[in-house]
Order: structure tokens, then C-alpha cells, then sequence
């Protein structure tokens, strides 16, 4: 996503996390420029390459390069579509349109195998022309060539763009070079060796040399001298044609290697009078641009390569690898002012633009990116070196030769001569050859002829006399001619006199004019300077709110985390708490159960109870009608009840017992020595205390429920009850009951104590707390008042007798 004309923002795709936890991360890289989608051809040329065209008609070097993933469109910018050339078409056009009535005839400007150049004469370049005509096939000349369609739509761009302020006391000529980087291999696309069609040879790798500024070339490469643009894309088609592309998974035209077109630009000044070109060697600018379409950067395992292109694909990463090193070492050098050195052998891309790297040149990259969601990772990459390089500025002053001639002196020889033409004219006309020498023939004509100057006769007095009339009149010949002469001379002396002041005039108002625009010039650099102060203020500004920014966003993501962490923390406790209240709710819910059954069991034994008390009621009632009825020797007779019901009913009765008398037991009292025994009445519902202190009960008889038959066998009586208590514990309870029967034949039972032990619930233990004992508490409560019950009455579970005072008769 573009966010402006200098930052773009990479977002991951969907379904790629870049963080465990699953949060997006977005980032965003800044460059000198940044074309969108619809950007055009036009608009990226005139922004990144106009500059180096600039530079090399003005006698610098450049170097422009295309860098991406493979299929991200770098072969495309480069060369560009039928009816939309690319930045080379782009190129070359603007070096013809301003160099195109500049440049010198073919093979004037001669070049050596050793990066050099230097100057002809005319009549050593008309030989080499007819030499290279003799010796190579004839071709129609370019102005009459059959240009290819398709190369003519290349190279229509119609963009008629031009340098500013080319000299024009320069001439030019062009040479072009087309090699490529094939398997760390140097190969020349332009050979044009002859054809074996039986035995095809193999292209010859060429070797790397440095020349004696130091400066690293092509040993033997091929360098054609072109004279217009469609000349210049012809020599590039034909060895586009030869280079090395694959079908591959990711591109189906992928270019295996990286191609290098080289744009050299000879010009020397020329002499005094404009007309010939000086042939000093030290007077001549060779200046070099070079076009280069690097392969795509890939994943092996992407691309499903094997064989050939695997060897390719790792000859490319490397030496892409290898450019990425040296740059980060120039970065590292310039950085922190270290010496480290720059591995530039370790391939031939980076040995090749050694010195551009060094500062002989400008260097210019364009980032290709692509979209698609595969290419994130790698594009990524790419991103963050492209964005690493921008940090690298090494430059060298361009030293450029002085002639120490005028400057202006090939269009002032030519106005000179326009005007005098113009000014014969108006006196006659040119005098060209032929009325030259017919008035030559005319006066020559009119001159009289000699005649004889011999006297033969001493009396002959005509002779004399007409020799001095032909002298005398020869003479006013002569004196007519140098008149005539020295008119013409003040004449033309009179025409140079003007042509003279009218170009000291022009020079003047040339001179004001460029006053003017110095001054312009002035007042725009220091304009320029003011906007590049206030730039690097904003700029300064700018940093220090991106710093401030990236601590906002650090604290931000810290208080996300935290604010993450605690809400995880509350969510948890929140769990836990459900949890507890569900688990709470279980236990109040079978608490309430138990107790609900406890109530219903509770209610049905006072039910019973009540019943009992009431049949014994009538018992008495019927005994005392009988004792009153009568007489004292009679028995009394059964209750009219039914017969399952009297027997128990006559054993559960006893006689009201007597004021103040001990209880006394029915049946045959044993002797203290025998031991008390106990009925250990433990319900099924009751929960291990799992404590050492347990209560000792000798000689026990244990149930589940109590009935009758172990009652009668047994002294005591302890109750086992279980509760659950408002702090969430489990509360036990021991009710002891003590037996004694009276002189009547009833049962009476005594509440001496009463033993409450709490014991905490194991959900409430700490796990420091398991294993060890139980808190205890024993509370005891004794009871004085004894109290009536049926033999067949039973304590159940959690039942507790209340005191209760005894009945007297009255």
C-alpha cells in the first residue's frame, strides 16, 4: 500500500501471523520515490533516469539497475512494451535528440582494446569507412533500412525530452555494448562469429581487465558505433535475442542471467575554427552509462528446480548475495569510519561496477515489488536492502578537460561565413570561380596589345609614340583596377568593421543576458539553500517525531501486553470463581437434599412418637377405669387394640415412674465387671474425619441404623452427625445417650454429653495442610433432666433430644 510519494506499507496476507500470539505486524519502508500502480513509463524515466542521461552527455558516469523478486516486472521496466518503451528506449532517444546535429562522421572517433578512444583526421576515418565497406557485407544505409515493426513501436516514445546546455564546440559519437552475466560467466551477445551448423560453437566467456585509470572493462567485447536511435535498439534487439530466459514455475519467460547494455559517449572539442576536431587525446571525455536488468532473486523450492536451473538459481543468489555484502560494507565503512575491505572478486556483477561503487558514478536502483501473497517473504528482503542502500553516498569529483579555446567558435565561424555570402550578394552575387576568371579574360582584354618595340630605322618616329599611348593607357587600366580594388577592400573591411560590431553587440547582449541569469542562478541557489536548510530541519523534526512515535507504539504494545496479560489473569480468576460457585451450588444443593430427607425422616419418627404417646395415653387411661372399675385382685385387661400391635405396645409401656426414685432396669442387672458396652450408631452418609483423634468406644456394637435389639443389648448410646457449616467445613457431632431403667419396667435416657468436632473440607485445604491432622474443636453440653422414651424409639441422623420436665400423676 502507498502511503505517500516516499513511503510504502507491507502487510502481511491473510492467514500469515508474525507473532506467536497472532498479531498482525505492519511495516513500512521509505525510498527517494515511490511509483504506485498507475505510475507510467514516462513518469519513472523522467524521475530516475533523465538524471544519468544528464550526467553522460556532460562526461559522467551512471549506472542504473533493476532489482526484485522474479516476476516482479524489472525486465519490463527496463525495456518496456510495444507503444510504451522503457527507461532504454527512453535513454538512448534523449541522447540523439540532444547530440543528433553534434555528432562526428563514422570513425572519426576510434576505439582501442584497452577502454580507450581516440580522434581521426577526415581522411583516415574516409578510409576506415571504405575499408569496413570493402571487407564487411554491404548494407543499405540506415536513413533507407527497413526498420522492424516491432522495433519501431519500442522505440516510439515520443518523448522528445533533451539535456540542457550540451557544448556545442563539442562533437559526438555514440558506442553501444551488450553482454550478459550467465553463471558467473561473462558472455558477449553481440558476437557474430561464423555459423557452423554441424558443429555449433559454444559462445566464449570474456575476461574482466582494468584499464590504466583503474577503471574495470570487458576484455574483447563488441562495441558497434550507432548514429540514431533506431540504430541503437536494432544492435540491443539482436542480442536480445540471444539471451538465456527459462520457463519456470514463477515466470514463464524468466531471465537466468543478468544483462548489462552499456552506453559509451566519446566527444572532443574542436579546433579554433570550428571546423575540424582536435586531436589530443587528453582533450577527449569518455563517459559510460550502464543498463542493467539483474535476474530475479527465487526460492528453489518455489520454482521446483532441478539440473540447469538449480545451478542457475544458485548462481544467481549468489552473486545477488554477494552485491547485498558489498554495499553493506560500504554502508559499514562509511557509517563508523572503518577500512573494512569490499569482497568485489567474489563475483563477476560487483568486480564489473567495482568503480561506480567507489565513487566514479552515480548509482540508481529500482525496486521492483510484486504484490502476490507468495512473494511476501522475499519481498521483504528486498525492501529492507533497498531501503539499507540509500544509506551509502560515496562521491568523486568529475574532472572535465579544458581546451582554453573561445567557446561559441563553431557557430561564430558559421555566422561569419552566412553573412558574408549574405553581403556578396547584395553586391552582385557570389563571384564563384568561372565570373572570376571571365572578368579576369575581359579586362586582360581590354588591356591594348604591345606592339613592336624594336627601331630599325634611326629615322622612325612612330614607334615610340605609340608604345607610350599603350603604356599610358595600360597604366589607366591599372590605376581603374586597384581603384576598383581598394573600393572592394574598404568595402569588405567596412562589412567586417560591421560584422564585427554587430557580434561585440551580440556578445554584450549576451553578456547581459548571462549577468541576468547568473544572477537568477544566484538568487535560485540561495533559494535552494533556504528550502534545503528548512528540508533538513523538517527532516530533523521528522526523526525526532518517528522516534517518539516508535516509543509511543513500544509503550503501546507494552500496555496491550499487559492489558492482554491481566485480562487472561481475569478471565481465569472469573473461571475459577464460576467453578467454585457451580461446585458450591452442588454441595448446597445436596446439603439441601440431605436435609430435605432429614425433615421428612424427622418429621415421620415425631409422627410416630406422638402416636406412641398418645396409645400410651390411652393404655393408662383404660388401666386407671379398670383400676377404678375393678376389684384390686383382678388384673387389667388387654387394650382393645389389634394383636401385632399389643405386644410391642405392652413392651414399650411402663408404669408412670415414681417421684424421685432411681431408674431401675427390667430386665437382670450385670455386674460392673463385665465392662459397659455401646451401640456406635454411624449413619452411611458420614465422611471420614481422617484424624488421629478418634473417639474410643469399648466393647461397641456398630450400626448403620438403630433398632431395638442393640439398644437392648447395650448400656450407651453415641450418635455420629455430620453437617455442613456456614464457613463451607464439615461439623461433626456426638450425642451420647446413657441407659437406666426404673422400678416400673420404662427406659429413661440421660444426655451427659454432647461432643461437637469441626473438621475442615478438603476443598478448603491448602495442599501445604494435606497430610497432616484435622482442627478439632470439642464443645461439651450436659443435660440434668432425664427424659421419657419408648423403648422401640430410635435416634436417626442429625437428631438431637430437647429436655424435656417429667409428668407426675396427679
Amino acid at each position: 500500500k502507498v502511503i505517500n510519494t516516499t513511503t510504502v506499507q507491507v502487510h502481511p496476507p491473510d492467514g500469515y501471523r508474525i507473532f506467536r500470539n497472532g498479531e498482525y505486524k505492519e511495516v513500512q519502508y521509505s525510498f527517494k520515490e515511490v511509483f504506485n500502480i498507475g505510475g507510467t513509463q514516462k513518469h519513472v524515466f523522467d524521475v530516475v533516469a533523465k538524471p544519468l542521461v544528464d550526467d553522460l552527455i556532460h562526461g559522467k558516469n551512471g549506472l542504473l539497475f533493476t532489482y526484485g523478486v522474479t516476476g516482479s516486472g524489472k525486465t519490463y521496466t527496463m525495456t518496456g512494451s510495444p507503444g510504451d518503451g522503457g527507461l532504454l528506449p527512453r535513454c538512448l532517444d534523449m541522447i540523439f535528440n540532444s547530440i543528433g546535429s553534434l555528432q562526428a562522421k563514422r570513425y572519426v572517433f576510434k576505439l582501442d582494446d584497452k577502454n580507450g578512444v581516440e580522434v581521426q583526421c577526415d581522411v583516415d576515418a574516409l578510409l576506415e569507412r571504405q575499408k569496413r565497406e570493402v571487407f564487411q557485407t554491404p548494407k543499405t544505409p540506415s536513413s533507407k533500412r527497413q526498420i522492424d515493426p516491432e522495433i519501431a513501436d519500442m522505440i516510439n516514445v515520443q518523448n522528445n525530452c533533451k539535456a540542457e546546455e550540451v557544448d556545442e564546440d563539442n562533437v559526438y559519437s555514440v558506442f553501444v555494448s551488450y553482454i550478459e552475466i550467465y553463471n558467473n560467466y561473462i558472455y558477449d551477445l553481440l558476437d557474430e562469429g561464423p555459423f557452423d551448423p554441424i558443429k555449433p560453437k559454444l559462445p566464449q566467456s570474456k575476461i574482466l581487465r582494468e584499464d590504466q585509470n583503474h577503471n574495470m572493462y570487458v576484455a574483447g567485447c563488441t562495441e558497434v558505433e550507432v548514429k540514431s536511435t533506431e540504430e541503437a535498439f536494432e544492435v540491443f534487439w539482436r542480442g536480445q535475442k540471444k539471451r538465456r530466459i527459462a520457463n519456470t514455475q514463477l515466470n514463464r519467460e524468466s531471465s537466468r542471467s543478468h544483462s548489462v547494455f552499456l552506453i559509451k559517449l566519446a566527444q572532443a572539442p574542436l579546433d579554433a575554427s570550428g571546423d575540424n576536431v582536435l586531436q589530443d587525446r587528453e582533450l577527449i571525455t569518455f563517459s559510460q552509462l550502464s543498463l542493467v536488468d539483474l535476474a530475479g532473486s527465487e526460492r528453489t523450492n518455489r520454482t521446483k528446480a532441478e539440473g540447469n536451473r538449480l545451478r542457475e538459481a544458485g548462481n544467481i543468489n549468489q552473486s545477488l548475495m554477494t552485491l547485498r555484502t558489498c554495499i553493506e560494507a560500504l554502508r559499514e565503512n562509511q557509517t563508523y569510519g572503518t577500512n573494512k575491505m569490499v569482497p568485489y572478486r567474489d563475483s563477476k556483477l560487483t568486480h564489473l561496477f567495482k568503480n561506480y561503487f567507489d565513487g566514479e558514478g552515480k548509482v540508481r536502483m529500482i525496486v521492483c515489488v510484486n504484490p502476490k501473497a507468495e512473494d511476501y517473504d522475499e519481498s521483504l528482503q528486498v525492501l529492507r536492502f533497498a531501503e539499507l542502500t540509500q544509506e551509502v553516498e560515496v562521491a568523486r569529483p568529475a574532472e572535465k578537460p579544458v581546451c582554453g579555446l573561445i567557446p561559441g567558435r563553431r557557430f561564430k565561424n558559421q555566422a561569419f561565413r552566412e553573412e558574408l555570402s549574405r553581403q556578396l550578394e547584395i553586391r552582385g552575387g557570389p563571384i564563384d570561380g568561372d565570373r572570376e576568371r571571365s572578368i579576369t579574360e575581359v579586362l586582360l582584354q581590354n588591356f591594348p596589345p604591345m606592339s613592336s618595340c624594336e627601331l630599325l630605322d634611326i629615322h622612325d618616329d612612330q614607334t615610340l609614340p605609340r608604345l607610350i599611348e599603350v603604356l599610358e593607357k595600360r597604366h589607366r587600366i591599372r590605376q581603374m583596377l586597384s581603384e576598383e580594388f581598394s573600393k572592394n577592400v574598404h568595402s569588405v573591411k567596412g562589412m567586417l568593421q560591421e560584422l564585427d560590431s554587430s557580434i561585440v553587440s551580440k556578445e554584450n547582449y549576451a553578456q547581459v543576458k548571462m549577468a541576468e541569469r547568473d544572477k537568477f542562478i544566484a538568487a535560485q541557489k540561495t533559494e535552494i539553500e533556504r528550502l534545503e536548510k528548512k528540508a533538513k530541519t523538517l527532516e530533523y523534526k521528522i526523526e525526532i517525531l518517528e522516534k517518539t512515535t516508535t516509543i509511543y507504539e513500544e509503550e503501546k504494545r507494552n500496555l496491550q501486553q499487559e492489558l492482554e496479560s491481566k485480562s487472561q489473569k481475569l478471565q481465569r480468576q472469573v473461571s475459577d470463581k464460576r467453578r467454585l460457585e457451580a461446585r458450591l451450588q452442588g454441595m448446597v444443593t445436596e446439603t439441601t437434599m440431605k436435609w430435605e430427607k432429614e425433615c421428612e425422616r424427622r418429621v415421620a419418627a415425631k409422627q410416630l412418637e406422638m402416636q406412641n404417646k398418645l396409645w400410651v395415653k390411652d393404655e393408662k387411661l383404660k388401666q386407671l377405669k379398670a383400676i377404678v372399675t375393678e376389684p384390686k385382685g383382678s388384673k387389667p385387661e388387654r387394650p382393645s387394640r389389634e394383636k401385632d400391635r399389643e405386644k410391642p405396645l405392652q413392651r414399650s409401656l411402663s408404669p408412670p415412674p415414681v417421684p424421685n426414685a432411681p431408674p431401675v432396669r427390667i430386665r437382670h442387672r450385670r455386674s460392673r465387671s463385665a465392662g459397659e458396652r455401646w451401640v456406635d450408631h454411624k449413619p452411611p452418609s458420614n465422611v471420614q474425619t481422617e484424624t488421629v483423634m478418634q473417639p474410643h468406644v469399648p466393647h461397641s456394637i456398630t450400626v448403620a441404623a438403630a433398632n431395638e435389639k442393640a439398644l437392648a443389648k447395650c448400656d450407651k448410646y453415641m450418635l455420629t452427625h455430620q453437617e455442613l457449616a456456614s464457613d463451607g467445613e464439615i461439623e461433626t457431632k456426638l450425642i451420647k445417650v446413657k441407659w437406666a431403667s426404673n422400678q416400673a419396667g420404662r427406659q429413661a435416657r440421660e444426655f451427659p454429653k454432647c461432643v461437637r468436632k469441626r473438621r475442615s473440607s478438603p476443598s478448603s485445604r491448602s495442599p501445604a495442610e494435606e497430610g497432616t491432622e484435622s482442627e478439632w474443636t470439642d464443645v461439651e453440653t450436659r443435660c440434668s433432666v432425664a427424659v421419657e422414651m419408648k423403648a422401640g424409639s430410635h435416634l436417626g441422623p442429625g437428631y438431637q433430644h430437647h429436655a424435656q420436665p417429667k409428668r407426675r400423676k396427679p
